[in-house]
């Protein structure tokens, strides 16, 4: 069985009830959520040996995160204990045209805080085969650039395989900083995933003819896109999530994957959004566990977007989605008929 290890901060969402705003009644739902701990339990739910890397601190709440991992099969043996805070992040989900709202409250967490000796990385990556982290975590902080730094290079002197997401958020550091820390780890990276606008504020590759916010997708100015990334790093490998958005409610969603030669594209769902927040990283999950399964380049996109359409109906970060799952829906029924 595959071994993979994720790495990054699993955070406190503090969401209203359903589609309320801010404080409009008195509850906020409580539930863990980031996007490496997301990729590792979309893992675990296709049964491989998935562990989660971070930095928690001994207390209840950073107890309750390690638990709602272990309840789902992650390992989470390989978790730093230590500092005073678990980051929160509070979300206001959006509908029809109001878009959801994410403000962050992770300033000196766990893991910010935390220093390059915290992480034993040739012990991390005994027996492991692939490791995924995304652009969120090195946006931490310098020194969470540096622990990235010396985790690609533990991994690839294991000859274990890195896939990277480059996730770019605005409010954690600026396009520069992004693109001088990206620019060096991206070449340990052997996978990578991006989306529409990461290529463009990262590293300055964007797809012509394309307007995201007015609904305007130019499939083939991604072909374009891919190939300037894989020939600007040597990506064996290089995922692009294509989304279409109508309104906060509605958006059509499909992918590309280029493996060098080819340029693969699945077909494309029209999703009615219930949560949309770890989308991006079921993708992620999805792709990891088709490349690991060796799948076709044309199934593993399939496999992959079929397994983000499912997490846009499920509340929460995760992504509780099984193989058989999602390969009925890749296979083509999006009927949603009752199952008896």
């Amino acid at each position: 069985m595959a071994k993979v290890i994720t790495f990054g901060e699993i955070m406190l969402r503090l969401a209203p009830n359903g589609y309320l705003r801010f404080f409009q009644d008195d509850q906020l739902q409580a539930t863990f959520g980031g996007g490496e701990a997301n990729v590792s339990v979309s893992l675990a739910n296709y049964g491989l040996d998935t562990a989660f890397v971070t930095k928690l601190p001994a207390h209840a709440i950073g107890q309750g995160a390690v638990n709602s991992l272990r309840a789902l099969g992650v390992d989470t043996s390989k978790i730093v204990r230590g500092g005073d805070r678990v980051g929160i992040y509070y979300l206001e989900k959006g509908a029809s045209q109001r878009g959801s709202v994410c403000i962050y409250d992770r300033a000196h967490s766990a893991i910010q805080e935390a220093k390059p000796e915290d992480f034993d990385w040739d012990s991390i990556f005994e027996g492991a085969d692939w490791f995924h982290f995304t652009g969120i975590t090195p946006a931490l902080g310098p020194n969470l650039v540096e622990i990235c730094r010396q985790a690609c290079k533990a991994a690839k002197a294991k000859g274990v395989k890195i896939s990277c997401d480059l996730n770019y958020r605005g409010k954690l550091w600026t396009r520069e900083q992004a693109r001088e820390a990206m620019t060096d780890l991206c070449q340990y990276v052997d996978v990578c995933i991006s989306n529409e606008e990461d290529a463009k504020d990262v590293f300055g590759i964007e797809a012509e003819n394309t307007d995201i916010y007015g609904g305007k997708l130019n499939k083939e100015g991604y072909k374009s896109v891919a190939k300037q990334l894989a020939d600007k790093f040597g990506f064996e490998k290089v995922a692009i999530t294509l989304r279409t958005s109508i309104s906060a409610s509605d958006n059509d969603w499909a992918g590309m994957l280029y493996d060098g030669k080819d340029y693969c594209f699945s077909k494309e769902y029209h999703l009615r959004i219930v949560d949309r927040v770890g989308g991006g990283d079921s993708f992620g999950g999805g792709l990891i566990y088709s490349i690991l399964s060796g799948k076709t380049t044309q199934e593993a996109v399939e496999f992959a977007v079929a397994a983000s359409a499912l997490k846009h109906s499920i509340e929460g970060d995760y992504n509780r989605v099984s193989v058989a799952e999602v390969e009925k829906l890749a296979g083509g029924d999006a009927s949603g008929r009752v199952q008896r």
